[in-house]
């Protein structure tokens, strides 16, 4: 049996694992991916794509793809109650505004809604494009590691070949059931099962019922049957999903395609309804929290981590968030700029987040926006706190003089730990944001008066062979602040700094200028990554 070497082993091809590929791409890293499946998700699970994931997919220079795949529903955002689709209308409930007071000032992107058989191969064929290995078909059958890393046994289904992959790391990205994690023996804990749901996916030429009265969600409540409609195109794609109980004796083998098609037609109104079954997936909604995401050279992201419900659409974001945190300190470290320590940090940063993120979820799933009772609920986070307003604490992250806010408080202010402020600036004529300049690099952002620190960062950039970029932003500078809020959206003064990490987080910054500079700026280095 031959045997690849690989810098990084990715299991699990869906949107979590892909997008780990594409940003180790990214960053110079190469990796090899492998997924069971024949091909990407048919199942069109995953839609909403957060601001703060299509922040990220904009920086991967995927975010006008994704949109164009997900168009036939970029202007839905309603959502329904009836006794069926053809009939009574009890209730339109319009998708709540942010409660900033203006998204402009958190991003300079928006969500996307774009359903998971259509964004994967978005990201499929763009990580395909860049390089990379991937290998569908393909299952990891075994795995073991030392202290140098880890070799894996995997296996072409169609061929029955096998072949040995020694890779220096390990990421698993193998969906809510994770065999990785099983083996591990690494526990989980949280609430546990929600509830157990059926997911049809069908098409029916339903344009015409819906036309002018497009929705995201549409709640069916009648005497034979009560169940969620889910858009897809608005035109003849869809999923109807209902809930089964296996304490009464149901199972998902109940639920037969002439079972779906008879729910259909009378969640729809129309009992001679043409439907075609496209597949059914039996799915749970449970809220369960991987007990550590690190084992030795191994990593757990996405749904092998984090289990929740999709109310909120937070699971495959959280997943993705995931794989850009851990991504650029593999990088760091597999291209000798940190040690190894750094991977730690991963752990430290990200578990919190899904703790916060999986709770909110399940009160969510709880409390939906179709009980008016919930509307004031006080232990419900507003969105934009879970998706970005939270602050990592970790040996990555120097913390300044001002106390942490709580998880769920929102603030980007420049805070170390928190992720950078958005800010309109220009350059060489073109309006770009400052989340526009992260990416593989570090970077550091002074004002006019801080020629000192850009001195000392080229300096220390080139004696370390670190990769840094260093900005001016100012009036009349390389950038140039069309509203004079850099400076008080990062808390610093125009001679003050900040340090941005490669996940575009803020990781330390001194609000006025230090001296000598060169020797601060080493020590918070040294800290960093050593």
């Amino acid at each position: 049996m031959d045997t690849v070497t690989t810098p990084v082993l990715i299991v699990g091809g869906g949107l979590v694992g892909l997008s780990t590929s594409l940003f180790l791409t990214q960053h110079h890293v190469s990796s090899l991916l492998v997924e069971r499946h024949a091909s990407t998700s048919i199942h069109p699970r995953a839609r909403g794509i957060n601001f703060r994931s299509m922040e990220l997919f904009r920086e991967l220079g995927l975010e006008e793809q994704l949109r164009l795949a997900g168009k036939d529903l970029a202007n839905n955002h309603g959502m329904l109650v009836v006794e069926t689709l053809a009939g009574v209308e009890r209730k339109r409930i319009a998708m709540a505004e942010p409660e900033h007071s203006s998204m402009d000032l958190v991003s300079p992107t928006g969500w996307c809604v774009c359903a998971q058989d259509q964004s994967e191969p978005v990201l499929l064929a763009a990580a395909r494009q860049r390089g990379g290995d991937l290998r569908f078909s393909t299952e990891m059958i075994s795995f073991e590691q030392d202290e140098a890393g880890v070799t894996a046994i995997v296996a072409d289904r169609t061929t029955g070949a096998q072949q040995t992959i020694r890779a220096d790391y390990l990421v698993a990205a193998d969906g809510a059931a994770s065999p990785i994690r099983n083996a591990l023996g690494i526990t989980r804990s949280g609430t546990g099962t929600l509830g157990h749901n059926i997911s049809i996916y069908f098409s029916a030429d339903l344009g015409d019922l819906v036309r002018g009265r497009e929705f995201v969600l549409c709640q069916v409540e009648n005497a034979e049957v009560r169940g969620l409609f889910i858009a897809i195109n608005n035109r003849d794609l869809w999923l109807f999903s209902i809930a089964y109980d296996p304490e009464r004796g149901e199972r998902p083998e109940d639920f037969s395609a002439e079972r779906c098609i008879d729910l259909i037609r009378k969640a729809v109104g129309l009992p001679q309804l043409a439907v075609e079954i496209k597949s059914i997936l039996p799915w749970e909604a449970a809220v369960r929290v991987a007990d550590r995401f690190q084992d030795g050279r191994i990593f757990l992201v996405g749904d092998a981590a984090h289990q929740m419900p999709p109310t909120g659409a937070f699971g495959a974001n959280t997943g993705i968030q995931d794989a850009h945190n851990l991504v650029w300190k593999l990088a760091a470290v597999y291209h000798g700029q940190a040690a190894s320590a750094l991977l730690a940090t991963y752990d430290e940063e990200r578990r919190p987040v899904a703790r916060f993120t999986t709770e909110q979820a399940g009160l969510r799933s709880a409390a939906t926006a179709f009980d008016p009772r919930n509307a004031n609920r006080t232990d419900l986070a507003d969105s934009l706190v879970i998706i970005t307003g939270y602050q990592y604490t970790s040996g990555a992250i120097i913390a300044d003089e001002t106390e942490p806010l709580p998880l769920d408080h929102l603030a980007l202010d420049g805070h170390p730990g928190r992720r950078a402020p958005h800010v309109w600036l220009e350059r060489q004529g073109r309006r770009i944001s400052t989340l526009d300049l992260f990416g593989p690099r570090f970077v550091l952002l002074t004002g006019e008066q801080g020629q000192g620190w850009r001195d000392a960062a080229h300096a220390l950039a080139t004696r370390r062979d670190l990769n840094l970029d260093v900005y001016c932003i100012g009036s009349s500078d390389d950038l140039i602040d069309l509203d004079n809020r850099w400076s008080d959206a990062y808390g610093v003064t125009s001679a003050g700094v900040v340090l941005v990490r490669p996940d575009g987080f803020v990781c330390w910054r001194a609000r006025d200028a230090k001296e000598p500079q060169e020797q601060a700026l080493a020590a918070v280095l040294d800290q960093l990554l050593h």
